[in-house]
């Protein structure tokens, strides 16, 4: 693993990257509350093949942290990765990309509206705006399972989850789902990067900045109107699936391939959300045994 210091649109960003640069671009994008090293163990197991290049996003990590929400616009954070595709380190596009969690809306936003820098585009348990959007206006099972938004977008949230060495993130990260892979070295280093001034405020600000709208559980409501002929991926797309998910359930899938025809979904038990950490070996033969 080799690190490196980019400046993108005259900021500083650490990326992370392993395997040789003469090897085809894979762009791995993390989510909350995540940062780059996440993508290591499963980056390991796939830089035979690829250049994996991870950094950490705007707000994370040891990059550029703004702390006013709109600084976390979508429009920007794609913005980011775009720069980053197109700067020396990674030498321009067209890359496959691989985002999970807030990665993948990062993700998708290249897919859709920056296509000529994406080849081909890979989810892992992150999802595309509009099924999502559909899904938390319901005010069923993911408007409930998602109300953890609407605490975060508080004011203040970000000093109530550092408090007490950040047992309320801890606490939020665990929910119902397996972390017995946070532990030793994993879990000090990711004490580490949350504890970094201004990072947990600029992380949280990717949800204040979302214009998504989260029902109510039992009180559905209209969703907002999206450019929904705008939202479409047209290169080939692979969806790995962490069937124990209890933060993103399946319904948040549901109506994908109107959306990104070329699509192919493969479903992982006995992980959850984390399955980046959970299994790598999968996920990563999921990758291998659909990417040409």
């Amino acid at each position: 693993m080799n690190t490196h210091h980019v400046r993108l649109g005259g900021q500083d960003f650490f990326v992370r990257s392993w395997g040789d640069r003469a090897r085809p671009a894979l762009l791995m994008l993390h989510g909350f509350p995540e940062y780059s090293g996440a993508w290591a163990d499963v980056a390991e197991r796939l830089q035979d093949r690829f250049f994996c290049v991870a950094p950490d996003q705007r707000g994370y990590g040891q990059s550029w942290a703004p702390q006013d929400v709109g600084s976390y616009t979508t429009s920007k954070l794609v913005g980011d990765m775009a720069a980053l595709i197109a700067s020396d380190l990674v030498g321009g596009g067209p890359v496959s990309v691989f985002g999970h969690d807030w990665g993948a809306g990062v993700a998708y936003g290249l897919a859709m509206f920056r296509p000529a820098l994406v080849s081909r585009l890979i989810i892992a348990n992150g999802v595309h705006p509009v099924p999502f959007q559909r899904a938390l206006a319901r005010g069923g099972a993911q408007s409930e399972a998602s109300q953890y938004m609407l605490y975060l977008r508080g004011d203040g949230s970000e000093a109530a989850l550092a408090a007490d060495g950040h047992a309320k993130l801890l606490s939020l990260f665990s929910a119902k789902m397996d972390m017995s892979w946070l532990t030793g070295a994993t879990r000090a280093a990711y004490l580490a990067e949350w504890a970094r001034p201004g990072r947990l405020r600029g992380m949280i600000n990717w949800y204040r900045a979302s214009p998504l709208v989260v029902a109510q559980p039992g009180a559905p409501v209209e969703p907002p109107p999206l450019p929904v002929d705008k939202l479409h991926v047209r290169c080939p797309h692979l969806l790995i699936w962490g069937m124990g998910d209890t933060a993103l359930l399946p319904e948040v899938t549901d109506g994908l391939e109107d959306f990104a025809p070329a699509l192919t979904r493969v479903e992982l038990s006995g992980v959850d959300h984390w399955l980046l950490h959970q299994d790598p070996d999968a996920v990563a033969r999921a990758v291998l045994d659909w990417h040409p």
